[in-house]
């Protein structure tokens, strides 16, 4: 069975690797059957022949998961489309932290729309209140 997989190259720490076609029974390093392009996982820098790679696959060549992003992520021009994760990885404390700040913001919240209804309820009785008083005073005057 051929595969589409990873070839590492590079110093210790540093890989860089070849995306290639090979046999599935064949070492990591083996002699591949065609070399399709190169990754760089530091840089993130990628260069593949994508018509060739879906070419393989459709003759029956199966890409490893690593293999299958980065052709579903090239360009037209076999560069890597990256997307930077924007999520942040917070420690436990971090975490509780936040939690008991978004709280606080609700509770501060509701107070304020609390205190909000409460001064309208207080118009609405102070404005109801002066037309009763001046109905009032008025017969006795």
């Amino acid at each position: 069975m051929l595969k589409i997989r990873l070839k590492r190259l590079g110093a210790k720490k540093a890989p860089t690797y070849r995306v290639i076609v090979i046999n599935s029974t064949t070492k990591r390093e083996g002699k591949p059957i065609e070399e399709l392009g190169y990754y760089n996982p530091k840089t993130k820098d990628m260069k593949l022949n994508k018509a060739s790679a879906e070419a393989w696959i459709s003759k029956g060549a199966q890409p490893t998961d690593t293999v299958k992003y980065l052709i579903a992520n090239c360009n037209a021009d076999g560069s890597l489309n990256y997307k930077k994760s924007e999520t942040v990885k917070l420690s436990k404390k971090a975490i509780a932290k936040k939690a008991a700040e978004e709280e606080a913001k609700k509770a501060e919240e509701e107070a304020k729309k609390a205190e909000a209804e409460a001064a309208k309820a207080a118009e609405e009785a102070a404005k109801a209140e002066p037309e009763a008083p001046a109905e009032e005073a008025a017969p006795e005057a």
